[in-house]
């Protein structure tokens, strides 16, 4: 009997087979089986099947006994009732030939005639995508299906255009959907909520009232054995081209026609059309102390652990607005900051002394870690006599709502997207070469990497960079929290 509780809003998807290529890997283990565990449990995906299969030596008793060491370290509340389910779910392809992959997936979907959507997961490195891909096709299995694809999506645009390519010759681009797990999360969303459903803030959201954006994201974390990986890509590749470049389009894109994959999809193309190519001058790269160390690492590498540039949306909304994006490895705190800093008022009727303008600019804030907040910041009277002004916030966190049990981890809600085929989260091809191709300047002529320390903001130069302007982080008061 299946045991499920009531699933949160939004409608349940078909019947579904996940083919799982790398399920016995970190990401797997630690987020893909918890998600897909959690999608079944709350009848998101009511009938699932789930195929593990990758180059190791597992078979289907294996990989469940791996699946529930992940549920133990990654998912809470796990009862012996819904673990009996999931494991009656799970099934083992062995990797590498067709053959046994098609035999895995009949044997899953045997008690189905009516048959189930397919989705493959690609959970490998870049170098064996286009193996599976292929191997998917010598396996009949890509006909009606979807492929989630992690990245890099190539490393610059003739790269990029080869992947696409090869990729065309299995799949079309609607059966593609292109991962990156920082859309997934509820707060990139809410920006589309925040700006498209309030008449008070989509009039001011352009160069007239806008001074600049900034995009944040720093990490305390190293490279957690990826040195391999890491060496052949860099901040820029690893994180701004797939990352940060995809939430500034949620932030810059114009309003869609409708709330629907293909607009929203179509605007955000319109935003990277619209962006000049990014200037090696306006790129401040570094390399933490420490880094030539680390095993697996080059000596006398120059690949950069940050990054931080400024680059402009060239259209009639944002012209002259710079963006500001920045994130690195070993830094001072793990955040994922949005800022948009408003202009400050042509002139001040206030005493001297009062305090305007020594605080900086009035703020607005998306915090886009798993516990979503917002936060509008401005200036106030300070109560008593004079006229003493301080500078004040309103905050908003997720977790204070009813319906915050119902918020879905990012890659449980990309899964969901991908299985319904909804693009609204992913990015296209012609996103991606353009993306790459504004890219070009830059990776023809890197700027030296400039060293910095672990636990710092990275090196001295990102201060010039947006002077006279300044770093959101580290914020000077920190989140409020709800007592």
């Amino acid at each position: 009997m299946s045991v499920m509780t009531q699933p949160p809003e939004g409608s349940a998807g078909p019947p579904t087979t996940v083919v799982l290529f790398g399920a016995t890997g970190d990401l797997a283990k630690r987020k893909l089986l918890p998600g897909l565990f959690h999608l079944s449990r709350t009848g998101l995906l009511p009938d699932l099947r789930v195929v593990g299969t990758s180059l190791d030596d597992y078979d289907r008793d294996s990989f469940i006994a791996l699946a529930r060491k992940s549920l133990d370290e990654h998912s809470h509340d796990v009862s012996e009732d819904q673990w009996a389910d999931f494991s009656q779910r799970l099934f083992w392809a062995p990797g590498g030939t067709p053959e046994g992959l098609r035999t895995g997936v009949e044997e899953a979907e045997r008690n189905n005639p009516d048959g189930y959507q397919r989705l493959h997961y690609l959970s490998v490195p870049p170098a064996a995508a286009l193996a599976v891909v292929k191997t998917l096709g010598e396996a009949g299995l890509a006909k009606d299906s979807r492929i989630i694809m992690e990245k890099p999506f190539g490393t610059d645009l003739s790269s990029a255009r080869r992947l696409n390519t090869s990729l065309h010759e299995v799949f079309d681009e609607k059966q593609i959907f292109r991962i990156d797990h920082f859309l997934g999360k509820e707060p990139a969303l809410n920006i589309l909520a925040f700006r498209f459903a309030n008449g008070l803030f989509e009039p001011v959201w352009n160069r007239n009232m806008i001074d600049h954006v900034q995009i944040d994201v720093p990490e305390k974390l190293g490279l957690e054995q990826r040195a391999s990986f890491y060496e052949a890509t860099g901040a820029y590749r690893d994180m701004v081209v797939t990352h940060l470049f995809q939430i500034l389009a949620f932030t810059a894109m114009e309003a869609p026609t409708a709330l629907d994959p293909q607009s929203i999809t179509e605007e955000k193309n319109k935003v990277f059309r619209s962006m000049l190519p990014i200037s090696p001058e306006d790129v401040v790269r570094g390399q933490y102390n420490g880094y030539l160390a680390e095993p697996g690492v080059a000596p006398g590498s120059e690949t950069e652990t940050f990054i931080a540039l400024r680059c402009f949306v060239d259209n009639w909304r944002w012209a002259g607005v710079p963006f500001y994006l920045r994130t690195g490895k070993r830094l001072a705190e793990g955040q994922r900051i949005i800022s948009i800093a408003f202009k400050e008022p042509p002139k001040s009727m206030f005493p001297a002394g009062s305090g305007v303008g020594q605080n900086g600019p009035d703020h607005l804030t998306f915090d886009l870690a798993d516990k979503a907040k917002m936060s509008l910041s401005f200036y106030g009277k300070r109560p008593g006599p004079g006229f003493r002004l301080d500078k004040l916030s309103m905050q908003f966190a997720v977790e204070e709502t009813d319906w915050a049990g119902s918020v879905l981890e990012a890659y449980e809600r990309l899964i969901l997207d991908a299985v319904k085929g909804n693009h609204t989260l992913f990015t296209t091809a012609d996103g991606v070469e353009r993306l790459w191709e504004i890219s070009a300047p830059l990776l023809d002529n890197l700027p030296p990497v400039r060293p910095y320390a672990e636990g710092s903001w990275g090196p001295n130069q990102i201060h010039q960079l947006i002077a006279p302007s300044t770093w959101r982080l580290p914020f000077e008061r920190g989140w409020r929290e709800k007592k």
